[in-house]
């Protein structure tokens, strides 16, 4: 029961396909359809109170994996092509057919390298492996913490095999810009350790994204360079997480640039910032119950600095199909722009709490 559980409270049959590859041989098709209520208060601009939203707890998605043992290589070719969809409206998430992943690479005894739309490893590190919400419901850490983009188009990314517990990644972005070169160029770096009781993980990441001037327009660069260290400890019924970020760049912390503030209240991201969190998860039965605190500390000169509290359950009724509740609420200083998301929206409110039900199939 507590292996059930454990299982369900990842948010991915998804964080499954994040870096890993299929095991198994063929192709398979899965997805994920999740949808609840959201209430939300403290908007800074006028905001429905109480909506049907999709992909709470973990994105809504339909995605073919499939993987093909190429003959006396110990080599296999592997690909993931997987959508993001809003399924309270039926639309594509983000308008791209296939916005979540898609690549296509070698999985052999070397190590896995893949080539494609691929998830940002500070964000891996951050919602696999610090984040007792796995990146998911209102009390997301990535509501304050690390870069906001989860992932890297027109990359390369390799992964060692783990070792006696050890493993790393790397990943590389071209810019592909028709403008310049060097703009949105990524690249980004992780060092685990995995015992079994004990996980760590160290993460870098550095998004090249200086935008020119065109007319009156003025130049801006909104760069980033974020650096983690995630870690967790299993307890056995409970799990102990925490994390510690530092951040710099104009786009170093979550950000909405499409201004969700008021047509005349400019935001104004965090240029500095360093990233705190400490939660604990703790299984009962078919139950876990969740609960974290994220502190963001500002050190440029707004110091705009902010803290999240969140508290959360799953509840398992099979191995596919769950149902959660959670609640966030983010206090801001010095008006920190900061808003209470969940794994697929932003959020527009300061305090967020959601009710709603996730199968996977």
């Amino acid at each position: 029961m507590k292996a059930l559980a454990t299982l369900l409270s990842l948010p991915a049959l998804a964080l499954a396909q994040t870096g890993e590859p299929p095991a198994a041989t063929g192709v398979q098709v899965y997805g994920v359809v999740d949808a609840g209520v959201v209430a939300e208060r403290g908007c800074k601009e006028a905001c429905a109170n109480l909506r049907l939203s999709p992909g709470i707890s973990e994105g809504s998605r339909i995605g073919i994996s499939g993987r093909e043992p190429l003959a006396g290589s110990g080599t296999a070719a592997v690909f993931t092509l997987e959508g993001g969809i809003e399924n309270d409206t039926g639309r594509s998430e983000d308008g791209r057919l296939l916005g979540r992943q898609a690549w296509v690479g070698l999985d052999g005894p070397w190590g896995v390298l893949t080539l494609g739309r691929q998830y940002n490893l500070q964000y891996e590190a951050l919602v696999e492996v610090a984040d007792p919400f796995h990146g998911g419901l209102s009390g997301a850490a990535t509501n304050l913490m690390g870069y906001t983009a989860k992932r890297y188009d027109n990359a390369v990314r390799y992964r060692t095999r783990s070792g006696r517990g050890w493993s790393a990644s790397a990943i590389y972005s071209f810019g592909e810009s028709e403008f310049s070169t060097t703009r949105n160029r990524a690249y980004g770096a992780t060092l685990g350790y995995e015992n079994g009781m004990f996980n760590i993980r160290i993460a870098h990441q550095r998004k090249r994204n200086p935008i020119e001037a065109v007319g009156t327009t003025q130049p801006v660069d909104l760069s980033a360079r974020n650096t983690l260290v995630a870690a967790n400890l299993n307890l056995g019924a409970a799990t102990a997480f925490a994390a510690y970020g530092v951040n710099r760049g104009l786009g170093s912390s979550p950000w909405d640039p499409a201004n969700p503030y008021g047509a005349l209240l400019l935001s104004t991201p965090s240029m500095y910032s360093h990233d705190m969190l400490a939660g604990l998860s703790y299984t009962s039965g078919r139950a876990i119950y969740m609960v974290s605190l994220v502190h963001k500390d500002d050190r440029s000169p707004l110091k705009h600095d902010a803290d999240q509290a969140a508290v959360g359950l799953m509840y398992s009724f099979s191995r596919r199909t769950a149902v959660y509740a959670s609640f966030a609420n983010i206090h801001n200083r010095n008006g920190a722009p900061y808003t209470a998301g969940n794994a697929s929206e932003r959020g527009k409110g300061n305090r967020a709490l959601t009710l709603g039900l996730r199968h996977a199939f």
